[in-house]
């Protein structure tokens, strides 16, 4: 009965949403249960598809991973992209971490496997793929300069400056999203670890 149910799913699945719901399906099964649990037979399960339709649409299981990550920075990217670029980069740039967080919230699996944080054994990135969502970090390093020509940052490397806006940012939503910021532990984590954390580098760096 169950292989009869999944053949009804597969007929009213429209064919254009097969290779969006491979990668959500993909994502949530690296993130939940690691690579093992990565397979064509398990993924036209969740997806009610056939097996072929990972090599159709990607190629296979490596490919479909790497869509997976391209599909997290896609995503990022446009949440960086509704935050608009005023006269105040200082403010932007908090704009733009809030993007980021809220990013991840959104799409917490996805973000696990763009990162690592989910285990991808033998599908992990290459050197030469780790930079497949530098175009999203681009931005912020776009809007440090911003702020250090503005006068409001000391003269500076705008990358490595970016860099530990980002990594500030970027290890307290790993923390949250984990649990470990989580309002039952955490109430004001936003207010009294984040927000400190990040005023503490700009502080810094003011000219």
């Amino acid at each position: 009965m169950a292989s009869v149910g999944r053949a009804r799913v597969a007929k009213v699945t429209p064919t254009a949403d097969v290779p969006q719901r491979l990668i959500e399906a993909a994502a949530r099964l690296l993130a939940d249960e690691g690579p093992a649990a990565l397979s064509t037979r398990r993924l036209a399960a969740e997806v009610g598809t056939s097996t072929m339709a990972v090599y159709t649409h990607f190629g296979g299981l490596p490919e479909l991973v790497k869509a997976v990550v391209r599909e997290g920075f896609k995503r990022l990217a446009d949440h960086m992209a509704a935050v608009p670029e005023t006269d105040d980069s200082l403010a932007d740039l908090a704009a733009l971490g809030e993007a980021y967080r809220a990013n991840a919230h959104d799409n917490p699996q996805l973000y696990a496997v763009m990162f690592g944080s989910a285990s991808l054994g033998g599908y992990r990135l290459h050197d030469d793929e780790l930079d497949e969502g530098r175009y999203t970090y681009d931005v912020l390093v776009a809007a440090t300069q911003r702020t250090i020509d503005a006068g409001i940052f000391k003269p500076g490397d705008a990358n490595a400056i970016a860099a530990q806006l980002w990594s500030a940012t970027h290890g307290f939503v790993m923390l949250e999203l984990a649990g470990y910021m989580a309002a039952d532990r955490e109430p004001d984590a936003v207010d009294d670890v984040l927000n400190p954390m990040l005023a503490g580098i700009v502080t810094a760096l003011l000219a």
